[in-house]
């Protein structure tokens, strides 16, 4: 089973060289790393270029944003299996693509999840928060709840059938393709119950409490669009859950 990779990066040269070598190492033998740089100035690409890598399409332009960076990915990846790694972001250890890609292909799967652990640039071997993605299932979508973006794995085709991600979200964009995709209930998924991916804390979804106005103003705009149900009280209720989080790593 051949999985891609796509990493969307832009100024990342302090924190590009880790996902690159992060990949390198996965034993998995057939994977396809695609890099989507929005035209950096401060040596990403030279970063990409002289880390161990397994960069299999490199790709520096001007874009509108994230989402349509990850839809250029999309567009040229070639896997089985679609996934996407941040470029301040590793996978939790080398036997991860082979753990997912052994699990989908043995259940016949559309996706598999699992846990992100979060840490801080200034003590990367600390976790101070882990997202337990357990907590999804598509009738809590209406509560804003979604799976850990750089921990859940699809089908290629799904991304392709559904178009890939919406331009318009600043902040949404893959709550709103979670929503599309897992809305009608019909995807075959499962759940891995460990940590898949280590992210860096502090990205725009995390970034303090303008980012969670803009993020929940999208949720509702995601759900809207998608015929799903809900109302900010509803969307907020998740907040208990998440700080409960905060002391169960």
């Amino acid at each position: 089973m051949k999985v891609s990779i796509v990493t969307v990066c832009y100024n990342s040269a302090a924190t590009v060289g880790r996902t690159m070598c992060s990949v390198y190492e996965q034993t998995h033998p057939d994977i396809e790393h695609i890099v989507v740089d929005g035209a950096s100035a401060d040596g990403t690409v030279r970063v990409i270029q002289e880390t161990p890598n397994r960069v299999s399409i490199l790709l520096s332009e001007a874009d509108h944003g994230i989402y349509d960076a990850m839809n250029k990915g999309i567009a040229r990846a070639s896997g089985d299996v679609l996934c996407f790694l941040n470029a301040d972001d590793v996978y939790a250890d080398p036997g991860v693509i082979t753990r997912v890609a052994y699990e989908m292909a043995a259940h016949g799967l559309d996706a598999l999840f699992g846990d992100v652990a979060f840490f801080r640039a200034a003590a990367p071997q600390k976790i101070v928060r882990r997202y337990r993605s357990r907590m999804f299932s598509p009738g809590r979508i209406a509560s804003g709840w979604m799976p850990a973006h750089p921990a859940l794995f699809m089908r290629r085709s799904i991304y392709v059938d559904l178009g890939g991600f919406k331009t318009h979200y600043r902040i949404a964009g893959d709550f709103e393709f979670v929503a599309r995709a897992f809305g009608a209930g019909t995807l075959r998924y499962r759940y891995l119950p460990e940590i898949l991916v280590l992210m860096q804390a502090g990205g725009i979804s995390t970034a303090g409490w303008r980012s969670k106005l803009l993020l929940n103003r999208e949720v509702m705009q995601a759900c809207k669009e998608n015929g799903i149900r809900t109302n900010l009280l509803k969307i907020l209720s998740k907040y208990p859950a998440k700080f409960i989080e905060l002391f169960l790593r």
